[in-house]
């Protein structure tokens, strides 16, 4: 990077900083340190919950999913905006009268405490090794950016984290979240109007996206009703929905983000402004994605997008097939970008004839060149055991660091920061206040003062950010960092919504038959992961589906050995 990209990098970050401290210093009280207060407004209470929704996973692999897949990912949100008003009908109005500190202490409520801290246990587990995954995608930036090793930034980033986190709890979150949005927003728009204005001469807006949809990626509704597709209209209509429901109602990243509202009204409107804006929001990312797939039509783009693997695989004896690999990928490029110019002049002529021969010809060619790449991906893994194969997650990254101006690059890397330092705050904040509240303050220490539990809050702080530093380590093992996450949730999600459903719905369950049920239920999504091939979309609707089935089964035997 230029000097001035780190003056915009540096100014962007440490001004954040500094407003997040300058907001939240008298910050004296375990109350405000776990809830932030209860002072926030809507649209603060909005942006804080998609800025911890947009991590900076969110800004490295969506817009290099849209560039391998199109837009089908965005099915994924389908459900959020129905989640978004069953939720606000619901869960919220229910833990506003309770005044709970986390979505778990409800449970003790309506359970017995074992199944509270069961789902407290689980939400710590998913949600620790996610924001270790936090981490690790800011680093990949850092890494290559700095020629830094990808361990040590991994911890760099860490440490950064923790110190932010533990300075001013939930309303240091929640105040420096809004900034961190329009940064985001702002510079995902910098890298549209770049990509747009790259494309060569009489290439319009209309045209670029006309081209993409005849690569087949303007592909935004699926409607076949397939169980081993990822991403269609009806997995994110039902398994989305879940997904929505179990991360927003019971999941104490987000649960803590309302929980701050100065009312019920406005965390509502929060919520709702948060289902109104999310898919517009993820569909504006993935359309980057595509413009950027539309200049590598014109453009030539690399073999595998990841050069510090590219560059390993030359030192061995691989390169001369590699260099092979290459010289008939820039070939295929060429018929591609004559068929991306023949399709544009068919448009134009409106002739739909030589549209239709021409769009033809450029999916058979596409088709060709993405099986150079998958060729290249199984040489690397071949020449490089144990290789970081896939290379989605570097698109934009290196679109970024080629093709944008001096300043715009470091804007682009203080807003990936800006992510990464939004929700690993958010989930590392949120661990710490569900250790302390569920497990610490009810069984280990159920008598000690407020200034003793502010502390052990900032301590268990400190101990989640060293945990997910841990797990980052190992992020580097896993194919694309946004499925990944979404993966990883989908594995807990289902039993930990079956359990709260199973609580609202179903009066004459018990606490034993609902732990024992939720235990169950995750062992079921857990084999189904293992030996089947459902989309895992479809995990959260089996695990849900399993803890109410079961805890009805089970409540009638539990009533019999009581009596």
């Amino acid at each position: 990077m230029k000097a001035l990209d780190w003056a915009v990098l540096a100014t962007t970050i440490l001004g954040i900083v500094v407003y997040g401290v300058a907001r939240t210093r008298n910050v004296r009280t375990a109350d405000v340190y776990l809830r932030g207060g209860r002072d926030q407004r809507w649209w603060t209470i909005g942006l804080s919950i998609m800025a911890t929704q947009a991590s900076a996973i969110t800004f490295l692999s969506v817009p290099g999913q849209a560039h391998e897949d199109g837009m089908a990912y965005l099915q994924f949100y389908f459900g959020l905006p129905v989640a978004m008003v069953i939720l606000s009908a619901t869960i919220v109005p229910l833990y506003y009268r309770l005044k709970v500190y986390t979505a778990y202490e409800w449970l003790e409520r309506r359970f017995d405490r074992k199944t509270r801290q069961l789902t407290a246990i689980i939400f710590l587990l998913q949600r620790g090794l996610a924001a270790g995954l936090s981490i690790y995608a800011p680093a990949i930036i850092l890494s290559t950016v700095l020629g830094w090793p990808l361990h040590f930034t991994n911890l760099v980033i860490g440490f950064l984290v923790i110190g932010y986190t533990v300075s001013g709890g939930t309303r240091a979150v929640s105040q420096t979240q809004t900034l961190q949005m329009i940064v985001m927003l702002g510079g995902m728009a910098a890298a549209l109007i770049v990509a747009v204005h790259r494309l060569p001469a009489g290439v319009s807006l209309g045209d670029a996206t006309a081209l993409a949809g005849a690569l087949g990626r303007v592909n935004l509704v699926d409607y076949s009703p397939r169980f081993d597709t990822r991403y269609t209209f009806w997995s994110g209509m039902t398994g989305g929905l879940f997904v929505a429901l179990a991360y927003f109602g019971t999941d104490q990243s987000q649960v803590q983000r309302y929980l701050g509202g100065s009312s019920l009204t406005e965390s509502r409107l929060g919520l709702l402004f948060n289902g109104l804006l999310k898919i517009p929001m993820q569909a504006f990312i993935l359309f980057v994605g595509l413009m950027v797939l539309v200049f590598h039509q014109f453009k030539p783009a690399p073999l595998f997008f990841n050069q510090a693997e590219a560059d390993r695989v030359l030192s061995t004896p691989a390169a001369t097939e590699w260099r092979q690999l290459e010289g008939r990928y820039s070939q295929s490029f060429e018929q591609r970008r004559e068929a991306a110019n023949r399709f544009l002049a068919a448009r134009a002529a409106g002739n739909d004839t030589a549209m239709n021969a021409a769009r033809t010809e450029l999916r058979a060619i596409d088709s060709g060149a993405r099986s150079l790449r998958d060729n290249a991906r199984k040489l690397l893994s071949r020449a490089l055991p144990g290789a970081e194969t896939q290379d989605a997650d570097y698109v934009f990254l290196r679109f970024v660091k080629e093709q944008l101006p001096a300043g715009l690059v470091g804007l682009l890397i203080a807003v990936i920061f800006c992510a990464a330092m939004s929700a690993t705050a958010a989930a590392l904040n949120a661990l710490g206040s569900t250790t302390v509240v569920d497990i610490y303050r009810r069984s280990v220490r159920p008598d000690a003062t407020d200034a003793h539990y502010l502390l052990a809050a900032k301590g268990f702080t400190i101990f989640w950010g060293v945990v997910a530093m841990l797990f980052a380590t190992f992020a580097s093992l896993v194919d694309n960092l946004i499925q990944a996450v979404n993966i990883l949730g989908s594995i807990f999600y289902g039993p930990m919504l079956g359990v709260f459903l199973v609580g609202f719905s179903f009066k004459r369950v018990q606490g034993t038959a609902a732990f024992t049920a939720t235990l169950m239920a995750q062992a079921i999504v857990i084999a189904v992961m293992l030996t089947t091939k459902i989309g895992f979309l479809w995990w959260n609707v089996i695990g849900c589906g399993a803890v109410v089935a079961l805890a009805t089964l089970l409540q009638p035997l539990w009533t019999e050995k009581s009596a």
